[in-house]
């Protein structure tokens, strides 16, 4: 006779109410919960789709009562068109390559990290942070992780892109580039990059992490198209008339707000949440 042993709890948290990142005035908290064990990635995997995102070994999704101002997008890689804007965003990094490098930390990384810290979120709690700080942002990863670096004719280190690998796509988990070169668009680079790659991997998706309409950093994530938001519980084709899945979103939202905010017990911030970005 064979024993199987009980599948182990998953236990859930929120954090404390901290002032919103995104939308100004506002409070957030977020449901968060540990990547662990021989199950890590089939986890991942569940908790992606269900809209959370990975910061070291914890996942996190918005939990802020009265609020869905975050929206989890993915771009439909397969079916993605590219527009004149992409065509040019290619042409003006023509010389550019991307390479695919292990998960691992290193000092070139992390100057390039620092300039676009400095330059781009001065006041943020990210530009005050270590190597060590970067390295554990890097390389605390329980699933399979690399870095797309991003490097001129010269070799020169230009832009990376910090790259969970799932069973259905990448997720684009933290990326940052030389504050100098921003007229050549390479946050857009990068996602234009990480289409093709899932596309030559036979996956189907990117995940860029949350859309926020209401903010100018992260609004740009509705232009890929075509696009998914969860709305509801559900992956839903991503309007571009804006103003729909906007309106659609709230509503929904209103109607099914997912998991509420005290579904756990309060955490104050045991792991410190880095905002995402995703390019």
């Amino acid at each position: 006779m064979s024993y199987k042993s009980p599948r182990r709890p998953q236990f859930f948290y929120t954090t404390a109410p901290l002032p919103c990142p995104y939308v100004a005035g506002r409070t957030e908290r977020k449901l968060v919960t540990e990547i662990t064990g021989p199950d890590a990635e089939a986890l991942h995997d569940r908790l992606s789709r269900a809209g959370f995102r990975r910061s070291h070994n914890i996942a996190y999704a918005p939990a802020c009562p009265g609020c869905q101002a975050c929206i989890a997008i993915r771009i439909h890689a397969a079916a993605f068109r590219e527009g004149r804007q992409a065509r040019r965003i290619w042409r003006a990094n023509a010389a550019t390559e991307g390479f695919e490098v292990p998960a691992r930390a290193t000092a070139e990384q992390f100057h390039l990290f620092q300039r676009y810290q400095q330059h781009r979120h001065g006041d943020g709690d990210m530009a005050t942070m270590s190597f060590y700080d970067y390295r554990a942002m890097v390389e605390d990863t329980p699933i399979e992780t690399f870095i797309v670096e991003f490097r001129d004719p010269d070799d020169r280190l230009i832009a990376a892109c910090l790259t969970d690998r799932l069973s259905d796509g990448l997720s684009a988990v933290y990326s940052f580039f030389a504050p100098d070169l921003a007229r050549r668009s390479l946050g857009t680079l990068m996602v234009l990059w990480l289409v093709e790659r899932a596309r030559d991997l036979d996956l189907p998706y990117v995940y860029l992490g949350y859309w926020v309409p209401e903010s100018r950093k992260m609004a740009y994530k509705a232009k890929f198209a075509p696009s998914e938001v969860l709305i509801g519980g559900v992956w839903r084709p991503l309007s571009h008339e804006h103003d729909t899945p906007i309106t659609e979103a709230r509503s929904l939202a209103a109607h099914d707000p997912g998991v509420p905010a005290d579904n756990g017990p309060s955490l104050p911030l045991a792991v410190r949440l880095r905002p995402e970005n995703a390019g």
